[in-house]
């Protein structure tokens, strides 16, 4: 990184990937000592996840630190067009990512009428947390993971990648490598979600807008696992509404990624 360089957005471009890998490998020997230490943190995923990102901030901050800019950043989070943008982003995401749902859905419905000995294979068990566990999994899942995600796969990743090969071929390979740690039923919605971040932060080389976006989706999200939504919204005739709205999505979204795409790419021709 150019520690010379003080602008918040200008650093956080100038950071190299071999710079975060050498952290991670700091962070997985320090996480593993702390480990040895404290059993406790081995035996929750939430705990872990919290302690390793934890360390991959302490890099985050280290590097930018002595930086300005970032409350500019915040000013721009609330402008008439970011607010619009984000929200318009997060809706078109949130219901593409129920595509899964609908078509599995479809097809079991499908397989029923045609035999009638068909039994489904659809189980949603509610899963009771106990506040603490509901209170790590929150800290995880609405603070650490957007902050960290958006940091390492857009922050660092795409923007060095970008540099190599080009804003598109970076956006593909980012995002496919975000998805890859997702759920096999999310893996296609986690990809375009991806690619959307990926145009936000061009767009405004203004990392925080991801972020937020990335924060209003897993809050969204938390609170449909809570209602248990999956289990309602694919029983008839509900299930004919959600792929209204998955197919409108759908179009919507990838639409908004061509044309976004090709804006960028005159703005950059």
């Amino acid at each position: 990184m150019d520690k010379q360089v003080t602008n918040f957005n200008t650093r956080l471009r100038t950071i190299r990937l071999r710079e975060f890998f050498v952290w991670v490998v700091v962070t997985i020997i320090i996480g593993g000592v702390i480990m040895a230490i404290f059993p406790v943190f081995e035996e929750n995923d939430d705990l872990f996840f919290i302690l390793i990102s934890s360390l991959i901030l302490i890099f985050f901050f280290w590097c930018l630190k002595d930086t300005t800019g970032l409350s500019k950043n915040f000013e721009d989070l609330f402008l008439e067009k970011n607010r619009k943008e984000i929200l318009y982003i997060f809706a078109i995401n949130i219901c593409f990512a129920f595509i899964f749902l609908f078509l599995v859905t479809v097809l079991d419905f499908a397989i029923g009428m045609v035999d009638p000995t068909w039994v489904t294979g659809f189980d949603f068990d509610k899963i009771d947390l106990t506040p603490g566990a509901f209170l790590l999994s929150s800290i995880t899942t609405l603070i650490f993971a957007p902050i960290m995600e958006e940091l390492a796969f857009r922050g660092i990743l795409f923007n060095r990648l970008k540099i190599k090969i080009g804003f598109v071929p970076a956006m593909i390979i980012s995002s496919l490598i975000f998805a890859a740690g997702h759920d096999f039923g999310g893996i296609i919605s986690a990809f375009l979600f991806g690619i959307c971040m990926c145009i936000l932060y061009l767009k405004t080389d203004n990392i925080l807008i991801p972020i937020s976006v990335h924060f209003i989706n897993n809050v969204a999200a938390s609170l449909l696992d809570i209602v248990n939504a999956d289990a309602f919204l694919c029983q008839f005739p509900w299930i004919i509404l959600l792929g209204g709205i998955v197919g409108v999505s759908t179009i919507l979204l990838i639409k908004y990624i061509i044309d976004e795409t090709n804006a960028l790419k005159r703005a950059y021709s």
